[in-house]
């Protein structure tokens, strides 16, 4: 998936979970009306408040002094001048925040056959009373897909969740219940970034969600991982990570 021309900025601080400070040098990037008083505007840039399109704690990532790639807007009606798409590391990569990106690049994705050749491929299907990402037609089985974004990733391991999630708990346990009930599902964890060698389930945060990952896969729920290439304007799935579902000496969890 695509931005558009995305512009650089300079991370300030994280006010909550929607907002953040940033400084821009670009003086083509301005301020919104409704909030252009409470900004240091100048010739040269400014500081402005941007939209944090992941309410994730990215505590890893949003550090002060990181570079972050910013999308512009135009709507009067907005509080923010634009939104945090994207930050810089420390170790040079970019990984993408947007929350919306993991799903729309897993549709370009599942429609290119990341998954083989699926029918009626559609987008959030609802099921009793939840719903699921993408639902499709495969070898003539219904075919339900969870999308999971991950951007917490440490020694070449991708984590998820970075914080509990009581959502994402009851998804994976409704696919395993759909997979029994004959149906083909799958978890797609999207890696928002490049250079994670292996997926696991972050058991310091969630030891519940590794568990029902364990049960989904022996009930014959498909978990398949993927890494994405990151541009400033640019989003897409690149290849498959392993995954790793092993459960960790419980001292070693808890010391974590």
């Amino acid at each position: 998936m695509n931005y558009g021309a995305l512009t650089r900025g300079i991370f300030i601080e994280r006010l909550n979970r929607f907002a953040a400070r940033v400084w821009v040098e670009d003086p083509n990037f301005r301020p919104l009306e409704p909030h252009s008083s409470a900004l240091s505007k100048c010739e040269r840039g400014g500081e402005f408040l941007v939209h944090v399109r992941n309410t994730g704690r990215c505590g890893e990532l949003l550090v002060p002094g990181s570079a972050v790639w910013l999308l512009e807007s135009d709507d009067p009606a907005r509080r923010t001048s634009g939104d945090l798409i994207a930050v810089e590391r420390g170790d040079g990569r970019l990984v993408n925040l947007d929350s919306l990106a993991p799903n729309r690049a897993a549709a370009e994705w599942l429609a290119a056959g990341g998954m083989g050749k699926l029918v009626n491929l559609r987008a959030e299907a609802r099921v009793g009373d939840s719903r699921f990402d993408f639902r499709a037609e495969s070898g003539g089985r219904s075919f339900f897909i969870e999308v999971k974004g991950c951007t917490l990733e440490e020694d070449g391991a991708a984590r998820f969740p970075d914080a509990p999630t009581l959502r994402g708990l009851k998804h994976v346990r409704e696919l395993t219940e759909l997979t029994r009930a004959g149906n083909r599902c799958a978890v797609l964890i999207v890696i928002q970034m490049k250079g994670a060698r292996v997926f696991r389930p972050n058991w310091a945060v969630q030891p519940e969600f590794g568990e029902a990952l364990i049960a989904a896969r022996d009930a014959g729920v498909e978990i398949v991982a993927v890494d994405c290439l990151v541009r400033p304007g640019e989003v897409r799935i690149d290849r498959r990570v392993a995954v790793d579902l092993t459960r960790p000496n419980i001292k070693e969890t808890i010391s974590k």
